[in-house]
């Protein structure tokens, strides 16, 4: 079964035989495929209400676990913006009744941030959404494909994950 990678690199090796395009068979590819997982995310979460950014949010406070709380601090480091986006996405979750702000009592002038039983209910839907559209696009593999597709990119993607900073 031949796709658009493989049009794409034969044309490459036609037009550049002096280069060695082998790393566009499995990158451009990972590529295209992320951008249809893109699409698959936002439509299950569009289903529920929600953008990727609220999920993103929502998500990393429900698996914080009961009480489903997190300081502005933690949600940063989960989920890798500024401390100025985040103050933002907050707020805005706030406004919608996803999230509720709490004195934090470790901390006089802190807050914790906290999934409200919506919140909750919205993440879980919209999880289980994800996971329908993840399985379609997962359908063509056997457990075992995708067992050794995932420690693959595991080894792939593992050096980039652990860099300081």
């Amino acid at each position: 079964m031949e796709d658009e990678v493989d049009r794409l690199v034969a044309a490459w090796r036609r037009e550049r035989p002096d280069l060695d395009v082998e790393p566009l068979e499995v990158l451009s590819r990972v590529s295209r495929l992320a951008r249809h997982l893109d699409r698959a995310r936002r439509l299950a979460f569009s289903e529920h209400g929600l953008e990727p950014w609220e999920f993103d949010v929502l998500t990393a406070l429900r698996r914080a676990g009961t009480p489903y709380q997190l300081s502005p601090g933690q949600l940063l480091t989960q989920t890798l913006v500024t401390s100025g986006t985040m103050t933002n996405r907050i707020d805005r979750l706030a406004k919608k009744s996803l999230v509720e702000r709490l004195p934090d009592p470790s901390d006089r002038r802190g807050v914790l941030v906290r999934l409200t039983d919506e919140g909750r209910d919205r993440a879980d839907q919209a999880l289980a959404g994800l996971l329908d559209q993840e399985r379609a696009i997962l359908a063509e593999l056997t457990r075992a494909q995708r067992g050794e597709l995932a420690g693959l990119l595991r080894q792939l993607t593992a050096p980039f994950d652990n860099i300081p900073g």
